[in-house]
């Protein structure tokens, strides 16, 4: 049976950000849950310039089916010019888990 569960991962620049954007996806019922973990540092190439950053990771509990919508809801709270929104399939899981995240979405099924 096809699994369209995703793990979406968005970092963000502080606790204020993961915590209104994690906010609002579970609220609009985007994500079944958001893991905000803290301490992480990025290293990445942007406009040419290699930059170093603290900044929280947002592990996204969602499905497919919400993607765009949720997709468009990060970018519109995202402080970042070009935040990070990258969706992994989730290959396999407890049934009852991946039932749940869909279950605690807007309109999956």
């Amino acid at each position: 049976m096809p699994v369209d569960q995703q793990i979406v991962l968005c970092t963000v620049p502080d606790r204020d950000t993961a915590d209104r954007i994690a906010g609002t996806l579970v609220t609009e019922q985007l994500a079944a849950c958001v893991n905000i973990i803290p301490g992480i540092t990025s290293v990445y190439r942007w406009k040419n310039r290699i930059e170093k950053d603290a900044e929280y990771l947002l592990l996204i509990k969602t499905h497919s089916a919400v993607f765009d919508t949720l997709q468009d809801t990060i970018k519109k709270l995202h402080p970042y010019e070009l935040p990070e929104v990258i969706a992994v399939p989730i290959k396999d899981g407890l049934p009852e888990y991946l039932d749940w995240i869909s279950t605690s979405l807007v309109q999956t099924q």
